[in-house]
């Protein structure tokens, strides 16, 4: 079907191609190439070939369209074990450069036009007002001031310094490097569920502490469940989850 276009509407290739994307809703990741290049090769017959240094440019790309969907369509050599690279990987990639670029220049324009709208006075404040100085009567201004209000002053400002310091994190130490891995608390998991058949997640955390500790025990109960060496139940949602250990590696 016809595509109603203007030449003027598109700055390159790149840019039809982008728009027939976007025009079709499709995931630029997976382009359906037989769809865009029958819409982006209907747009270049209907070109005014007059200018042939852009219509070089869109015939170009036209004719890697058309390779690209010749490759698709090819049956794949079972014979070959490795996986072959997606002829539509380049043409991906050339898409997002020039999508990034393109948006690039719209913020730029953007900038562009809230500069334009900026305008930069002169400083026009007379020379004598600019340099005048307020003279100050420093023992007027002190007249009044006496050494227990120094005091009161000294002691204000040291009572700020001291409600600046957090008094939780200040009293923070070092913070210790938890040493432990999942191949350890495997091991640990391991012995603990043979020691005591079924438990619950809960009473096994006791034997640690700490975000990291609670993290890996429950990694390390999962990979157990995957082997069927423990089985794991909940009776209600949020509820302790109730461990059995499975000696034979069972399925649960």
């Amino acid at each position: 079907m016809g595509i109603p276009v203007k030449l003027e509407a598109f700055e390159g290739p790149l840019d039809l191609l982008l728009h027939l994307i976007e025009k079709n809703k499709v995931d630029i990741y997976d382009i359906p190439i037989v769809l865009i290049t029958e819409q982006y090769l209907e747009y270049v017959s209907q070109m005014d070939a007059k200018d042939m240094n852009i219509m070089s440019e869109f015939l170009v790309m036209a004719a890697t369209l058309v390779r690209i969907k010749s490759k698709m369509l090819l049956p794949k050599d079972e014979s070959e074990e490795e996986e072959e690279e997606d002829p539509r990987q380049e043409l991906v990639e050339r898409l997002l450069e020039y999508k990034m670029y393109k948006y690039a220049s719209f913020e730029l324009k953007d900038r562009q036009y809230d500069a334009a709208r900026v305008f930069f006075k002169e400083p026009s404040i007379p020379e004598e007002i600019q340099n005048y100085k307020e003279e100050i009567d420093y023992e007027e201004l002190l007249s009044d001031v006496t050494l227990s209000k120094l005091q009161e002053i000294f002691d204000s400002v040291m009572q700020k310094q001291v409600d600046k310091i957090d008094p939780i994190r200040s009293k923070f130490g070092e913070i210790e490097k938890e040493e432990i891995n999942i191949e350890d608390q495997m091991l640990f998991v391991e012995e603990y569920a043979m020691l005591h058949g079924s438990f619950s997640f809960r009473k096994l955390l006791e034997h640690g502490t700490g975000k990291s500790y609670v993290i890996v025990t429950f990694l390390s109960v999962l990979e157990m469940m995957k082997t069927g060496m423990l089985s794991i139940s909940q009776d209600k949602l949020f509820d302790d989850i109730q461990i059995t250990y499975r000696p034979k590696g069972g399925k649960s």
